[in-house]
């Protein structure tokens, strides 16, 4: 009874220290998380329990930007995603899967900035808007050359459990070669 406590005392202190900028960067985490299940689950579930579980999932990583909920989150996303497209038979449209994409890259972005701000950290506004500005940058490259390159390839969007599990295996292995692109000497 101690430790929840003391939880809650030092959750307390911590609110009444809060600035407006780091809130705002975690809010727009929790927003981007919550984009991101909306766009991943079926069209008709989002009522009622399912949308409230969702949103709770989707604030964690606001919450805790540090911790492994924002993995946890991203992978529930992706996960609902397949299993929309796969189990419920609905098409994969492109609109749908590039936000998709989009809205988990901002919400990582997004949780990768809250982690670094503490919750009463002064930081002048530009930060976190050249930071987004950046984000939405890069979201929107990878969005355009994934079009590009489907339409050179001549291939619709790919449909299945196969091809979603090749185009996740390209995606780790690019983040792998990038990750070692940054690291090496």
């Amino acid at each position: 009874m101690d430790t929840v406590t003391g939880w809650l005392a030092s959750a307390r202190r911590a609110a009444g220290r809060a600035t407006a900028v780091p809130l705002l960067v975690r809010g727009g985490v929790f927003v981007a998380m919550l984009v991101a299940f909306v766009l991943a689950a079926p069209v008709g579930s989002l009522t009622g329990r399912p949308f409230g579980l969702l949103a709770a999932v989707a604030l964690l990583p606001a919450i805790g930007p540090r911790r492994l909920w924002t993995t946890a989150a991203v992978l529930l996303a992706v996960g609902v995603w397949l299993v929309t497209t796969t189990a419920y038979d609905q098409p994969i449209a492109p609109w749908r899967l590039l936000g998709l994409a989009g809205a988990l890259y901002l919400a990582h972005s997004l949780a990768t900035l809250a982690a670094l701000l503490p919750y009463d950290a002064v930081v002048d506004p530009a930060v976190p808007l050249r930071w987004l500005g950046r984000a939405a940058a890069v979201a929107l490259v990878g969005a355009v050359l994934g079009l590009v390159l489907l339409a050179v390839a001549g291939v619709g969007v790919p449909v299945g459990l196969p091809a979603t599990l090749a185009g996740l295996a390209v995606a780790a292995g690019l983040a792998a070669l990038l990750g070692w692109l940054v690291r090496r000497p």
